[in-house]
C-alpha cells in the first residue's frame, strides 16, 4: 500500500477549518466541568446526578461505529458539517433548564463531538505520512485547549452578569460559525483526494480490523478515561476544598486551556522526532506525578494560598500529562489498521466512549464518597492499563 501524499497547502487550510470547528464544538462540551457547580445550581441537581447523566450520555459516542464505513467512502464533510449541526442544536435544548432539558443536550453534543473528531482524525490519517502526522493531529488537537482557554473567562463573565442562559446562547452562536467555516474550507468527497481512488476501485468486502490494532486501540481509550475522570471534578473539588468562587474557578479553567495548548504543541513539535510511543509513556509518567502532588494537596491542613497553589500545580500537571500522552495516542490510533482507517478510528472512539462513560459515572460518585482521592486513583489505574496496552501493540 502507498504511502499517502504529505499534506498541501490546500490541506493546511483544511486542517485550519477542521481545527476551528472542533474547537467550537469542545468549547460546548468543555466548559461544563469547571462550572459544575453552576450547572448544578441552574439545572437544580446534584454534582453526582450531573456527572451521572454525562456519563451515560457519552455512550452516545458509540454511534461512531455507524459512521466508520461513511468515513472509508470519503464522507468526512458531510459526517461533520451534521454534528456541527447537533452541537448548535444542543445548546438551544439547554436553555429549557430543566434536568431532561440538560440529559437531551448532553446527548446531542457527544454525538456531534464524537462523530466530527472521528470524521477529522479519519481525514488527517489518509492525507497526511505517518511520519509527520504527530504534528498534523498535534495541530488539529490544539482545538481541545483552544476552546477551553478562549471561551472560559468569557463564559465565566456572562453568567456573572447574565446568568447561565447567556453561556449556551453564546455557545450556539460560536458553533453555528464554525459549522458555516467547515462548509467553506472543507472539500467535498470528490475532492478529497486517495479518498476518491479508494472509491473508484470498485465496493469491496470490508476486511476485519487486525489483532494488532485493538491494543493501539484500547490505550488511546484508557488513556482518554484517566484524563477525565478527574477534570470533570476539578470545579467541584477547587469549589468545595478551595472555597474558589466562579471567578477563580474560570481563572483556573484559563489555566488548563493554556496548560493544554502547550501540551498539544508541544506534541505537534516532538512527538515525530521523539517517538509516538515514547511520547505516550513520557506523558503518563507526568499525570501520576500530577496525581500525587493533588492527593498531598488535598491532605494539607488549612487552605492557605500556598495551599491552594499546590493543589492547582498537581491539577494542572495532571492535565498536562494527560493531554501530551492522549494526543499522542491518537496518532498511533490513526495507523492501527491503515486499510481500514475509517472503521478502526470509529471502533476507537466507540471503546474510547465505554472508558470516558465509566469514568464520567464513577468520578462524581467516587468524589462524593471518598473526596478527590477516589477520582485520581481511578485516573491512576487507567493510565497504567493505557501503558500496558501500548507495550501490548508492540508485539
Amino acid at each position: 500500500m502507498s504511502s499517502p501524499p504529505a499534506p498541501t497547502r490546500p490541506f493546511a487550510a483544511t486542517l485550519g477549518a477542521l481545527t476551528f470547528g472542533k474547537a467550537t464544538s469542545n468549547a460546548a462540551l468543555r466548559w461544563m466541568s469547571p462550572f459544575l457547580p453552576t450547572l448544578s445550581r441552574a439545572f437544580d441537581a446534584s454534582v453526582g446526578t450531573l456527572t451521572g447523566i454525562m456519563g451515560a450520555a457519552e455512550l452516545a459516542g458509540l454511534s461512531t461505529t455507524l459512521t466508520g464505513g461513511a468515513l472509508d467512502r470519503g464522507r468526512h464533510r458531510t459526517v461533520f458539517l451534521g454534528s456541527l449541526v447537533l452541537v448548535t442544536v444542543s445548546s438551544l435544548v439547554a436553555l429549557l433548564g430543566t434536568v431532561w432539558a440538560f440529559a437531551l443536550a448532553v446527548v446531542l453534543l457527544i454525538l456531534g463531538v464524537a462523530n466530527l473528531t472521528v470524521a477529522g482524525l479519519a481525514l488527517i490519517g489518509d492525507r497526511v505520512e505517518f511520519s509527520a502526522r504527530g504534528r498534523a493531529v498535534g495541530t488539529y488537537e490544539t482545538s481541545w485547549a483552544l476552546s477551553l482557554l478562549a471561551v472560559a473567562p468569557l463564559l465565566a463573565l456572562l453568567i456573572d452578569r447574565f446568568g447561565w442562559r447567556a453561556a449556551y446562547l453564546a455557545l450556539a452562536a460560536t458553533s453555528a460559525i464554525g459549522l458555516l467555516v467547515v462548509a467553506r474550507w472543507v472539500p467535498t468527497p470528490a475532492d478529497a483526494g486517495p479518498l476518491r481512488r479508494r472509491r473508484e476501485t470498485g465496493n469491496t468486502p470490508a476486511a476485519p480490523l487486525p489483532r494488532a490494532a485493538w491494543a493501539a486501540l484500547g490505550s488511546a481509550a484508557f488513556i482518554s478515561a484517566s484524563g477525565l475522570s478527574v477534570f470533570v471534578i476539578s470545579g467541584a473539588w477547587l469549589e468545595e476544598r478551595f472555597a474558589l468562587a466562579t471567578g477563580g474557578l474560570g481563572i483556573v479553567a484559563t489555566a488548563i486551556g493554556a496548560v493544554e495548548l502547550a501540551s498539544s504543541g508541544s506534541v505537534a513539535l516532538t512527538a515525530d522526532r521523539l517517538g509516538k510511543r515514547r511520547a505516550v509513556a513520557a506523558g503518563g509518567v507526568v499525570l501520576l506525578i500530577g496525581a500525587a502532588v493533588m492527593w498531598i494537596a488535598d491532605r494539607a491542613t488549612g487552605s492557605s494560598a500556598g495551599v491552594v497553589a499546590l493543589g492547582v500545580t498537581g491539577l494542572l500537571l495532571l492535565i498536562l500529562g494527560f493531554e501530551f500522552g492522549f494526543v499522542s495516542s491518537l496518532s498511533l490510533m490513526t495507523e492501527a489498521a491503515p486499510d481500514a482507517r475509517g472503521r478502526a478510528i470509529a471502533a476507537g472512539n466507540a471503546m474510547g466512549t465505554v472508558a470516558r462513560a465509566l469514568a464520567l459515572a464513577l468520578s462524581g460518585q467516587l468524589f462524593e464518597w471518598f473526596g478527590v482521592t477516589g477520582p485520581i486513583g481511578f485516573s491512576s489505574v487507567a493510565m497504567v492499563a493505557g501503558l500496558i496496552c501500548l507495550i501490548l501493540s508492540r508485539r
